[in-house]
């Protein structure tokens, strides 16, 4: 175990935020990962997986744990599915790829999604009609104080909408280690109605889509409007988009008939964040280099040397924003570490 001092975390965070680490140390196995929380000589912890849901606005002043555990397994199957254990350092695309050569599907249309498998359950990730919740079976955690072990159920991870338990009643109090899925190996569902995958599958001159495809379609869509993350530093979509009453809605809805909506349930209708945030006109605006990206406007980016604060500051410029205009508050969607 290498325990290193004053180590930039640049390359660490999907921001490139240029931040420093008082003390870093990579775990690739889990009795590392307990010996790590053992060290009495470091009582100020934080733990950094993929770095693609947080924003770093100071430098972390602790002993930064990179989860670094690799590794997939089956560990049970029938004739039409598959129960994999993946490990929390997997790339989560490159997970979907590696499902994709096996002809395992329910993750396709959670292709392209930065950040690592063990970071998944804790957002709840989701995409064009899918969440994570879907294929979800359990995970395994560590406990931060006591280095053992726990088993979380579906149930037991309460998800919502960009939500779970990790970041409510069990934030800062587990590590995910690894995460199990099932998976189908035949007749996989193919969910191709949200958003523009039907149109992108129109396009391909594509009729019966194979899972295959609907990553194809996906790639394709989400290739066209964000930004990759190696090109420019960015952390995906940086707010949720806002779920708000009927009655709120119709209310818009008279001032700006062009809203557009999704109907979570008869009194419940989610607004594009995107929408909001272009109708403000902060599409595309750069204020040093802290920006909106031009094509997606739930985009924050960072344009070269941007701080923390700075991408901070214009997250909060355009809550008040849209708060001013539209009277909603936009949540955000990224851990944000002051």
């Amino acid at each position: 175990m290498n325990i290193l001092q004053n180590i930039s975390l640049k390359k660490y965070n999907t921001f490139g935020i240029d931040v420093s680490a008082r003390f870093f140390v990579e775990v690739t196995s889990l009795l590392q990962l307990q010996k790590v929380l053992e060290l009495k000589s470091y009582p100020k912890k934080f733990v950094l997986s993929g770095g693609s849901n947080i924003l770093l606005t100071k430098d972390v002043d602790a002993l930064v744990i990179y989860i670094n555990l690799k590794g997939k397994t089956v560990l049970n199957q029938t004739e039409a599915k598959v129960l994999l254990k993946v490990m929390a350092g997997e790339n989560w695309h490159e997970l979907v790829l590696w499902c994709l050569e096996k002809d395992y599907g329910g993750l396709e249309n959670l292709s392209l999604i930065p950040g690592n498998t063990g970071t998944a359950p804790i957002q709840n990730i989701g995409a064009y009609g899918v969440e994570l919740k879907d294929v979800f079976e359990s995970c395994t955690a560590m406990e931060i104080a006591s280095g053992e072990l726990v088993v979380f159920d579906k149930e037991q991870c309460r998800f919502g909408y960009r939500d779970s338990i990790f970041k409510q009643k069990a934030k800062g109090k587990y590590i995910i280690t690894s995460v199990n899925f099932w998976l189908t190996k035949k007749n996989h569902p193919i969910t191709t109605n949200y958003g523009a995958i039907e149109e992108e599958l129109r396009n391909q001159d594509i009729v019966y889509p194979t899972i295959q495809d609907v990553s194809n379609a996906v790639i394709a869509i989400r290739q066209s409007k964000l930004p990759d993350p190696a090109q420019i530093g960015n952390s995906g979509s940086f707010f949720k988009n806002p779920i708000v009453s009927k009655k709120t809605f119709e209310k818009l809805k008279k001032e700006f008939p062009d809203a557009p909506s999704y109907s979570i349930s008869k009194e419940q209708i989610k607004v594009p964040a995107g929408w909001l945030i272009e109708k403000c006109d902060f599409k595309g605006r750069r204020i040093g280099d802290a920006g909106v990206h031009e094509k997606q406007a739930l985009v924050l980016v960072n344009h070269g040397n941007a701080s923390g604060v700075e991408i901070l500051d214009l997250a909060q410029s355009i809550q008040k924003r849209v708060r001013e205009t539209f009277k909603i508050d936009l949540q955000p969607e990224v851990n944000i570490i002051r």
